[in-house]
């Protein structure tokens, strides 16, 4: 298993970093709010989980061990691959999904897209004795529940955009983000911030 990946950040995209390992550009799948963090040509050091499939090996990347371990256990839940996992990351921080399943809070695993209300409950039940109690104070909430701008900005930037274009595509999505209601999905937001940007060049 490729436990962790450190090198140059070589690319961005959407949903990928590029990093340099040896030589080597190694493609890693990660959250929006990860993606946020890196800079192209500065360094980087990302917990990765390999997903093997028949026809496909996929390296997922995270900020820290946690994020990764919280990663792996969501998928011993029935129905839950590792795309699902990493949207369950995407909207929630390891504690904040810990505490919405510790406090069985089917509304905060519902915002995650591709959960329904049966879902969750199931969910709820498989994952109750195997992800462990919260580790941090009250405040280590989602991510994205609070300062999706700062993010999606933060995330524009990275993919090298001017600071200018940043704001302008932020204020573009922004009725989208309102329109959603509760907890807008960063990921959604800068796919559509980037076509945006793609139309106004």
């Amino acid at each position: 298993m490729i436990a962790f990946v450190s090198g140059t950040v070589a690319a961005l995209a959407p949903d990928t970093a590029v990093i340099e390992v040896g030589g080597v550009g190694m493609a890693v799948q990660c959250t929006p709010n990860t993606l946020s963090t890196l800079r192209v040509g500065q360094a980087a050091r990302l917990a990765t989980s390999l997903v093997v499939r028949e026809d496909s090996l996929t390296l997922y990347g995270f900020a820290d061990d946690d994020e990764r371990q919280v990663f792996e256990l969501l998928q011993t839940a029935s129905g839950v691959g590792p795309r699902l996992a990493q949207a369950m990351l995407a909207v929630h921080t390891p504690d904040a999904l810990r505490r919405a399943v510790s406090t069985a809070d089917e509304k905060a695993l519902t915002a995650v897209p591709g959960i329904g209300k049966k879902g969750a409950q199931k969910l709820l039940l498989e994952l109750k004795d195997r992800l462990g109690e919260p580790v941090g104070g009250p405040a280590a909430t989602a991510p994205a529940a609070s300062g999706w701008r700062d993010q999606l900005h933060a995330a524009l930037i990275g993919l090298g955009y001017a600071g200018r274009e940043a704001d302008e595509a932020v204020a573009a999505v922004a009725p989208q983000a309102e329109a959603a209601g509760g907890t807008p999905q960063v990921g959604r937001l800068l796919k559509a911030a980037l076509q945006t940007l793609n139309r106004a060049r």
